[in-house]
């Protein structure tokens, strides 16, 4: 008997998660002989633990289709970091009820750092029952932190939006500097790496040119130094752009930690632009505006990056050509191919030993020793990333995303309590 495919999207999404689940799907379709059905998990690895299986051959293929340029998470996605299943194995043997109920013998991630975890756990685990899997970790954040690869799909449409964001916002408080604000900060994401605050640095080609200060996780933030490059700025140039991530420290600690934790264990961060524009007010009294840019970055596929969206759909289709092969307990990488003309790359990939739980942060030489700004060479490296556009098509003057009808199949097993 053929064996069955399960495919699920992990953690926070981004604008081309779906583009990988079409390579993988499209490829599927293609090689329909080698393998029975294709099941995506609902809202990620829940849809093992409550055996939520969406039969992808239910679905219209128009609509397929049109993931390739759908942001968001098709089939539901979730936080949820698997425990040790030596330690308690409740929830690996109920995926390998699940599996095995259902004759899955290829499991396809697609996540960030935590989501390798737990693909690299349900290998190991797979590995003590007299049950092989196929397992794939297909890799996806817009922190583009996880390390080894070259870069991570996502990266580059988020890194596109948050620079021309930076760019339109700035020509807005320019204008309106001379009698109101003076002062604009816009927040994006990056609790450890500043890879997304950086994004915004690739549209400053002179010493005027806004973002005028960033923010990053890396460099430790000392509020007497900012207030004087503020003052400095403002002083040379009549107005201030900057760009914060949400993970800025001062004295090893958030400044903005709400205390809460998320399901992963980390801290719920988010309103740092709220912390500074205050900070900048009571100290410089000045006027200030600020932006969050939240899950709009994350979705922000009507100005997706061509390169991104390519990267994401090669690394899906992929997927089955390494099924395929029966290369498992791997994570798909992007690796730049030596060109001195263009930007190139190939799908490459590695061990999930090597890459679960580890985060990769920006480097040194990518941010300027002044530490409010990027190196030509990080300029390079982002500007590769989100060259190229990729519209979606539109309907009624909006983009025309994927509507799947995502029916659940008929279950075997009992209820599990999560």
């Amino acid at each position: 008997m053929k064996g069955n495919i399960f495919y699920a999207q992990s953690g926070g999404v981004t604008p081309v998660i779906n583009a990988t689940a079409f390579g993988l799907i499209e490829q599927f379709f293609k090689n329909k002989k080698y393998f029975g059905k294709f099941y995506a998990g609902k809202n990620g690895i829940l849809g093992a633990l409550n055996e939520d299986l969406i039969d992808i051959s239910s679905e219209k293929k128009s609509e397929l289709k049109l993931l390739k340029q759908t942001p968001g998470g098709a089939f539901g996605s979730c936080r949820l970091k698997l425990k040790d299943y030596i330690k308690s194995g409740r929830q690996f043997q109920r995926i390998y009820e699940v599996f095995k109920a259902h004759n899955i013998r290829y499991f396809f991630y697609n996540g960030g750092g935590d989501s390798q975890d737990t693909t690299n756990k349900i290998s190991k685990f797979f590995k003590t029952k007299d049950y092989p899997i196929t397992c794939i970790g297909l890799p996806k954040t817009i922190d583009n932190d996880l390390p080894i690869t070259y870069c991570c799909p996502g990266y580059g449409s988020v890194a596109k939006y948050i620079a021309t964001s930076t760019l339109e916002a700035s020509l807005d408080v320019r204008s309106m500097s001379q009698t109101s604000t003076k002062v604009f900060i816009l927040e994006v994401m990056g609790r450890h790496a500043g890879w997304l605050a950086a994004s915004a640095g690739i549209i400053k080609t002179k010493a005027d040119d806004p973002p005028h200060i960033i923010l990053f996780p890396e460099i430790e933030f000392k509020q007497a130094d900012f207030l004087n490059k503020v003052k400095d700025v403002i002083n040379k140039y009549g107005y201030c752009v900057i760009v914060a991530s949400e993970g800025i420290k001062s004295k090893n600690k958030f400044i903005s930690d709400s205390g809460l934790r998320d399901s992963f264990g980390h801290a719920q961060l988010g309103g740092v632009a709220p912390v500074l524009s205050n900070m900048i007010t009571s100290k410089l009294n000045l006027k200030v505006h600020w932006a969050v840019s939240d899950y709009l970055q994350r979705s922000a596929r009507h100005i997706g990056s061509k390169v991104d969206v390519e990267q994401a759909y090669m690394l899906g289709k992929s997927g089955i050509d390494y099924a395929l092969k029966n290369i498992s307990d791997v994570m798909l990488t992007i690796k730049k191919v030596p060109d001195k003309d263009k930007f190139r790359w190939r799908v490459s990939h590695v061990s999930l030993d090597k890459v679960a739980n580890l985060e990769r942060m920006l480097p040194k030489n990518f941010i300027k020793t002044n530490g409010y700004e990027i190196t030509k060479s990080c300029r390079s490296y982002i500007t590769d990333l989100t060259q190229g556009e990729d519209y979606p098509s539109y309907l009624s003057g909006f983009p025309r995303y994927a509507n799947l009808s995502c029916k659940i199949i008929k279950k075997k097993l009992k209820k599990f309590d999560l």
